[in-house]
């Protein structure tokens, strides 16, 4: 989950604030985004620089905003190999080589790219500024399913032991000198994944034991973090309340 790493250490306002209020504003935020019209591009500029304005305020590095953004790059480049051809309607068209590539289709290319990389800003700001256990903690406060908790909460821990697991394979095939360069490997990478899985599989089931050994009856207990208050209400009522304006006014203006 690269979106929402183990949040950075900051002192910053955003940093401080309580976890369910960043959930619920940034959420909102994103859905409000979603529902914007395609065509108002000054509305998704306004989004933009309300998101780099609080990752600024949370002292946020570019480049690790600019690592993270990158997983949007390979949905855009699928989105980009096949909507500009796919709308034959619409002004704008023009041919490139064999295939026509249409005005109407370059503007669902740049409505999903966009929405894509906002969104993903936005869950690089709450990420950034909240560790994943905060989160788990905000979305059971926040009544989420509790089955959903559990399966998020363990995808995340385990993916660690596949990650170990996976660097122990790689360390035992180096020290053997084996070098993966050419196609033929590829039926032994096949063989190292199927490994790589029946070892973690086996790890995690030890994992499990030693969790149930412990007390363990199905709820993983993360006590209390922060209040909610007033300054979480506030941000939550200012940030969608600004971004219901944007919203709003790309409505007004698109329809005159």
């Amino acid at each position: 989950m690269p979106l929402l790493a183990e949040g950075r250490a900051g002192k910053s306002p955003l940093h401080r604030l309580d976890a369910r209020a960043k959930i619920l504003g940034f959420v909102g935020f994103t859905v409000v985004v979603v529902s914007t019209p395609a065509h108002a591009v000054w509305a998704f500029i306004l989004y933009a620089t309300v998101l780099v304005f609080l990752l600024g305020l949370a002292r946020v590095p570019p480049a690790y905003v600019l690592r993270r953004i990158l997983v949007v790059v390979p949905f855009l480049l699928v989105v980009a190999c096949f909507l500009p051809f796919f709308h034959r309607a619409g002004a704008g068209g023009y041919s490139l080589g064999g295939l026509h590539v249409t005005g109407e289709g370059l503007l669902v290319l740049w409505n999903a790219g966009a929405k894509a990389v906002l969104g993903a800003l936005s869950m690089i700001v709450l990420g950034a500024t909240t560790g994943f256990s905060d989160i788990v903690w905000g979305f059971e406060r926040l009544r989420a399913p509790k089955v959903l908790i559990l399966i998020v909460g363990f995808m995340y821990r385990y993916s660690f032991v596949f990650v170990e697991e996976a660097r122990r394979m790689r360390r035992a095939m180096t020290s053997r000198n084996y070098r993966a360069r050419w196609l033929w490997n590829i039926p032994v990478l096949g063989h190292m994944l199927g490994a790589l899985f029946l070892r973690s599989y086996s790890r995690g089931e030890r994992v499990y034991v030693a969790m149930l050994s412990r007390g363990y009856e199905g709820t993983i207990h993360l006590g209390e973090r922060t209040t909610f208050g007033l300054t979480g209400a506030a941000f939550v009522g200012s940030i969608l309340a600004l971004a219901v304006t944007i919203r709003t006014l790309a409505s007004i203006w698109g329809a005159a």
